[in-house]
């Protein structure tokens, strides 16, 4: 399956020209690259000199662009959708309602990219596929979406589940569901978890996400104080949705030691400027995204210490809060909030303390 690199950094930092490098230095070294374009402008074709469409398309060995259309993702998606629905339901609903006739709701270009990614990814063309989106918490949204999901239908399976409503119903689940659909639910099954096919899709998801040979993110910045802030943010950011950050990439500027410090113990590579629409000089000053695994993880369980350790760099202790319910322990940071289901090992303790040093957040039990 194709390893997903993708970028983050304050806008105007040249996210998009560090994504074409790097597809370019990974083309040249013989691995089959797709540049994905998640901004529908046409500012990401310009810099490749061509238009790309919702097709992918060679430009050079080794290496394809593809710029995601949201409304020709959305009609593939429901029909796709209709299928699914198709397989489960004696009578199906939706096949009257036709993609064409949909229009984008709020939120729903990231899932519509993110499952474009995944297609690709599992479609067996290529080993690398750079996400060029618009590298800030719309990315990490998208990305997080496996993790988010999955927890919304384990709780709230688990709240019907234990509510007199459900209780009430759930001896006629079978023989109705039985009337209705393809297949039959006991009660343990309402609401039901995912079927096997999206169910696994999730825990592929989850499971690549927290696996930095799968999918692993750069930072990118210049020397200006408001580009670092924000580097650093979405670092910590990211470690909130379970991104592995692999490096930080300093683009038009020279290395600084306080700048090095900043994002310690990430490697900090200085690029040049590119000029004359010359990339070699950028390509060969990029390191070597295949190193990306001995980035620091966002998560480690000590279960011998009885400590889960969650790295957030770029927060202070005063910017984080957390909070424990059942199983689980919920770290607000920022902007964003992740639930820690606890190994089973640790389950049925309360937090005993938690305390925060050099960039971790280490929790008791």
């Amino acid at each position: 399956m194709a390893k997903l690199l993708t970028f983050l950094g304050k806008g105007g930092t040249g996210r998009t020209t560090v994504a074409i490098a790097a597809a370019k230095q990974l083309a040249n070294l013989g691995s089959r690259v797709l540049l994905v374009g998640g901004d529908p402008s046409p500012a990401f074709g310009l810099q490749l000199g061509l238009t790309p469409d919702g097709e992918p398309q060679e430009i050079a060995a080794n290496l394809s662009v593809v710029q995601l259309q949201e409304t020709a993702l959305l009609e593939q998606g429901w029909e796709d959708l209709k299928k699914f629905e198709a397989q489960y339901l004696k009578s199906p609903t939706l096949k009257n309602v036709y993609g064409q006739e949909l229009g984008i709701l709020p939120g729903m270009d990231s899932a519509l990219a993110l499952y474009a990614i995944r297609e690709y990814r599992e479609g067996g063309k290529y080993d690398i596929i750079i996400y060029d989106g618009s590298g800030d918490f719309a990315t990490l949204r998208m990305l997080g979406t496996p993790e988010i999901f999955s927890w919304y239908i384990r709780r709230f399976r688990q709240i019907f589940q234990e509510s007199d409503l459900g209780k009430a119903i759930s001896p006629f689940i079978q023989p109705v569901t039985s009337a209705i659909f393809n297949t039959s639910w006991t009660a343990d099954d309402y609401v039901p978890e995912p079927t096997n096919g999206s169910n696994n899709m999730l825990e592929e998801a989850k499971e690549a996400m927290a696996d930095p040979k799968q999918v692993a993110a750069y930072l990118v910045t210049d020397s200006s104080s408001t580009a670092i802030a924000t580097a650093k943010y979405l670092w910590g950011s990211a470690q909130q949705v379970g991104l592995t950050v692999g490096g930080v990439l300093l683009n038009r500027s020279n290395l600084q030691e306080d700048i090095k410090q900043e994002f310690t113990p990430l490697p900090v590579t200085s690029l040049p400027t590119l000029a004359n629409n010359n990339w070699q000089p950028l390509i060969d000053a990029l390191p070597n995204f295949r190193q990306g695994d001995t980035a620091p993880k966002p998560i480690t369980v000590d279960i011998a210490k009885s400590q889960v350790k969650v790295f957030l760099p770029g927060f202070a202790k005063k910017d984080v809060k957390l909070t424990q319910y059942g199983p689980e322990i919920t770290v607000e940071a920022g902007n964003q909030r992740r639930n820690i289901l606890l190994p089973t090992q640790l389950r049925g303790r309360s937090v005993k303390g938690a305390k925060f040093s050099e960039g971790y957040l280490i929790i008791t039990l």
